[in-house]
Order: structure tokens, then sequence, then C-alpha cells
């Protein structure tokens, strides 16, 4: 019974614990499926909201991609627009460029033609020449060829002569017109003095018994008077004449004055001699500083070293050709400021260079050289400027003269010099000079005689006419010219004529 009971209250037990563990279980089934509806409510809901809002940005980020598409769609189309324009515009110049390579192919074709024509010509031309040289003058080819390389040469040479007469011609006409001008309004505005000076080399003496007494006994006086003047004293056989020699002209003076005094005063003993000889150098002292300050003072130049108005002074008593050079040199030193004013330009440069240009011949004696480079060092010793040494050194062409001044100075020294009566020759350079242009044309292919005339002035040259053609002796004169301006020294110019002339003579019988 008690099992029994047992066994019932366990099956009792057992049926109202699993119909109370079904109710739990039950009310807990019934809880979790409520909860799980509601969390599944809840899930989709936020599905629902999710799916909304990403649906939103799917939408934004399509139109952002859409709208960027498009951008790039007419970005590329306005690329392919230009890449249309570009190609249809090379197509356009690629259409003109083979029209115009079609119009220069036909005008190639064409010009091809007449080039081949032509040379067919020239060519037959050629041909009917050879021909015809072989055939009448009996030549053989290379003849014939030097036949017509002589024929162009002289063709050439005919063509050459035109040239060169127009262009000579057209520069003489133009620069003789103007040179002219100037040179005539220079000469006519400088009144110099036209008298040409002698060197003084002789003293006249009242009687012959002077001489006597100048030699001195066992030539005591004369021995005296070379050795304190620095000259030499020539007594010979010429009545009433005693021969003053030396190579300073400042000396000579010095010297002819105190002869002249000794004479004078009759007392003749060394020394007298010496006295005299002082006073005399005094005098000529003061002579060269005075003619030096008179020619600053007539040229208005006041700023000159003293040393170089003394050299200038000292130019008084030297002569060149029979010309004073002091004299000479203010004569240039007027005509080169009066073509200085004429030309636009400052005329006192050009006075300072002219009075100075001859300074070195106070000195050649003394000094080794060129007197206008002598000269020159001497005005750049004492502060002359750059551009007055230029001109003196320039102006008988010991350097290429590179400025105005030293052009005017030069043209300035030929005027003065060439004007008639300024200049005296000897015979015997007279004579050479007259030779020497005769003998460079003389040295010219096709020259018969050639005649020098006008004291050189002119040269007239004969040729050949079988060799030397109208246009050959255009050129002869240039070129007889062009030698004389390279071999000679001369003032001024000198004119060269050619004349051809051809005679026909036949006899009537």
């Amino acid at each position: 019974m008690e099992i029994l009971a047992a066994v019932i209250a366990l099956l009792v037990g057992g049926a109202l614990g699993f119909v109370l563990t079904r109710f739990v279980l039950n009310s807990n089934a019934k809880n979790a499926i409520a909860n799980a509806e509601r969390t599944l409510k809840d899930a989709e809901k936020s599905a629902e909201t999710l799916k909304r809002e990403a649906l939103v940005e799917a939408k934004d980020e399509a139109y952002h991609l859409k709208a960027e598409a498009d951008k790039e769609l007419n970005e590329r189309r306005k690329e392919i627009k230009l890449l249309e324009n570009r190609l249809m515009q090379r197509e356009e110049s690629l259409d003109k460029r083979v029209e115009s390579l079609d119009t220069r192919e036909h005008q190639l074709s064409s010009m091809s033609g007449q080039v081949e024509k032509k040379q067919r010509d020239l060519d037959a031309a050629t041909a009917r020449v050879q021909s015809d040289l072989e055939r009448i003058a009996r030549l053989t080819t290379d003849e014939a060829h030097r036949e017509l390389l002589d024929r162009v040469r002289d063709d050439i040479t005919h063509e050459a002569a035109t040239i060169i007469r127009e262009g000579e011609q057209q520069a003489r006409n133009e620069a003789d017109k103007k040179s002219r001008e100037i040179l005539s309004l220079a000469i006519q505005r400088v009144a110099a003095d036209h008298t040409a000076e002698h060197t003084v080399s002789s003293v006249v003496i009242p009687s012959d018994d002077l001489k006597g007494r100048i030699i001195g006994r066992e030539g005591r006086n004369i021995r005296t008077f070379e050795q304190i003047t620095g000259i030499n004293l020539i007594i010979d056989d010429t009545p009433e004449v005693v021969v003053i020699s030396s190579f300073d002209p400042v000396r000579r003076e010095i010297g002819r004055i105190t002869l002249e005094n000794l004479i004078a005063d009759g007392r003749i003993h060394p020394a007298r001699i010496e006295e005299m000889f002082n006073k005399a150098t005094d005098l000529v002292m003061q002579q060269v500083q005075e003619a030096g300050d008179q020619a600053a003072f007539d040229t208005g130049i006041h700023d000159l070293h003293p040393e170089l108005i003394k050299t200038l002074g000292r130019l008084k008593f030297r002569t060149s050709y029979g010309q004073n050079v002091l004299n000479h040199s203010l004569e240039v030193a007027y005509l080169a400021g009066v073509m200085a004013s004429e030309l636009g330009l400052d005329p006192t440069p050009a006075k300072r260079a002219g009075l100075l240009h001859d300074l070195g011949k106070a000195i050649d004696h003394e000094v080794e050289g060129s007197h206008a480079v002598i000269g020159a060092d001497l005005a750049r010793r004492f502060g002359e400027s750059p551009e007055i040494v230029h001109a003196i050194e320039a102006h008988h062409n010991d350097v290429e003269p590179s400025s105005i001044i030293a052009v005017l100075v030069q043209a300035a020294d030929a005027i003065s010099a060439a004007r008639p009566g300024a200049r005296r020759e000897t015979l015997e350079s007279y004579i050479k000079r007259l030779e020497k242009l005769e003998s460079i044309a003389n040295s010219h292919k096709g020259v018969e005689k050639t005649y020098a005339m006008q004291a050189g002035r002119e040269v007239r040259v004969m040729v050949e006419p079988d060799v030397i053609s109208d246009s050959d002796a255009v050129v002869l004169a240039h070129d007889i010219a062009k030698h004389i301006e390279d071999e000679m020294e001369y003032p001024g110019q000198i004119k060269v004529l050619v004349i051809r002339e051809s005679r026909s003579v036949d006899y009537a019988k």
C-alpha cells in the first residue's frame, strides 16, 4: 500500500509536475512568441527604415553619378567637336596645298618644257657658233673655246668699264661739286703771302779784302767763328760773297747776323766774334719767341705750351722747297679752319692741328725720322690732345688718317703746297718725277707713248688701238691712276688722259 501509495503519489506528483511544466512552458512560449513577434515587427520596421534610407542614398548616389557622367559626356563632346573642327581645317589646308602643288606642278612642267626648249636652242646656237668658228676660221675645238672665252671676257670688260665710268662719274660729280665749293671758299677767304722764300746761304761783303781778315792769321778767326757758331764758313774765289752752310736754320741765321755785325763793326778777332755771337743769339731767340707768339695770336690759339711756341717760332727760319714753313703753317691753319666751319665743325681744333702740323721740321735735323712723326711725338710730350697728335702724324700718311680733322689738315697742306708760286723744285727732282710718271704709264699693256704735261699735273697716254678698245681705255685710265697713287707722293691731283686713235689711210691712183 505504501508502495502503491508511493507510486500513486509519484504518479500524481509527476502528473502535476507535467501539468505545471506544460503550463509554464506554454506561458513562456506565448511570451516568447509575443516577444518574437514584437522583435520581428521592430526588425521589419527597422528594415523598412533602412530600406528607405538606403533607397534615398542610392537615389542620391545615382543622381550624382548621372550628373558626373553628363558632365564628362559634355566635355567629351566638346573635345570631339574641337577635333572635328581641326580635322576639317587640316582637310581644307591639305586641299589648298594639293591645289597649290598641282598648280606648281603645272608651272614646273611648263617651265621644264621652256628650260628644255631653251637648252635645246642654246645647244643648237652653241653648235652653230662652234660650227661657224671651225668652218670660217678653221679653228679646232680648243681654239674655238678660247675664242669664245675671249668674247665673254670682252663683254665683261665692257660692262665693268661702263659700271666704273658711271660710278666714278656720279661720285666725281657729287664730290667735286661739294669739295670745290668748300675749297674755293676757303682759298678765297685766306689772304696769305704767295711769295716763295729762298734759304739765305750767303753774306755779301764790301770788298774781297775782308776775306783775309775773316780768315785771320793762320785761320784763327775762321776756326773760332766755326767753333762758336757751329756752322761752316766757305770762303772761295766768288767775288764779294761769303757762303754759310749749316743744317740748323736757326744756327745759320745766328751765324749770318754775327758775320754781318762783325763786317759792319770792322773789328774781327776771337773775343769780338764771341761777343757778337752772344748778341746775335739773344736777338734770334727773341725773334723766335716773337714769331711763335705772333703765330699763336694770329690763329687765336692761346693755350700752347711755351716749348711748342718756341719750336713754332723756329720755323720762321726753316724753308721747304723755298716755301717758308711758318707762313705755310699759318696758311694751313687758316684753310683747315675755314673748311671745318663750312662742314659745320668746330674750327679751333682744325686750326690748332694745321698750325702744328709741320712742327717736326724745326728739329728734324736733330732727331731721326719723318717730320710728321717727330712733330707728333713733340706735341704728345707737351700735352696736346690725341686728336691733334693724330692729325699731325697722319698729314703725310705715316699713319692712316682716321678723323675729319686729319683729313682737313691733309687737304689744307696740299692746297698750300700746290698753289702757284708756293714752292720751287730742283730741276733734277722735277725731271725724275716726270720720268717716274711716264714709266708708270708705260708699264701697262697696250701703251704706245706717254707724255707728262703741265709740270706733271697731267699724263697723256697714247694706246695701240688694235690692242686697247674703248672699254679697255676706261679701265686702263683707272688702273694707271691707281698705280700713280700707290707709287708716288705729290700735292694736288694728277689727271690721266688715255687717247685711243685709229686711222685708215688709202690712196686714189
